[in-house]
């Protein structure tokens, strides 16, 4: 049998041997008629903002009636949702966030508008101002 039977190339018996038995040949029928990828292709769509420094301010200086609790809670689940993939949760916790932080800054600027025009009116007074 000859011994470059099996080789992918022919080489003469007067070259050394050094190289020439260390690669295979590819087994045609191994090989795949036709090879494809498929790349899934997203829109480059932002992620959706979680509002969570607006929401921990709203927590520490406005918590009218404990809204700005409520508005941390869902920025924090917003952010949870982004982390893991679920853009569309993320982008109803941040919805509600942001309307939960925004009633909150108007009832309590409201609130300290009221006190101010109360103050000044003289309805609430101030013995030592």
């Amino acid at each position: 049998m000859d011994r470059n039977a099996g080789n992918a190339f022919y080489f003469p018996d007067n070259v050394p041997l050094y190289g020439r038995d260390t690669y295979e040949r590819l087994q045609e029928e191994n090989v795949p008629a036709s090879v494809t990828t498929v790349i899934n292709m997203r829109p480059s769509i932002p992620p959706p903002r979680d509002h969570l420094i607006w929401s921990i301010f709203s927590f520490l200086y406005m918590n009218f009636c404990c809204l700005g609790c409520m508005a941390l809670t869902f920025s924090v689940k917003a952010r949870d949702r982004k982390v893991i993939g679920d853009m569309e949760g993320a982008r109803h916790y941040a919805s509600t966030a942001k309307c939960l932080n925004i009633t909150t800054l108007t009832l309590t600027l409201l609130t300290v508008i009221i006190f101010v025009i109360l103050v000044f009116v003289g309805v609430i007074f101030f013995p030592h101002l």
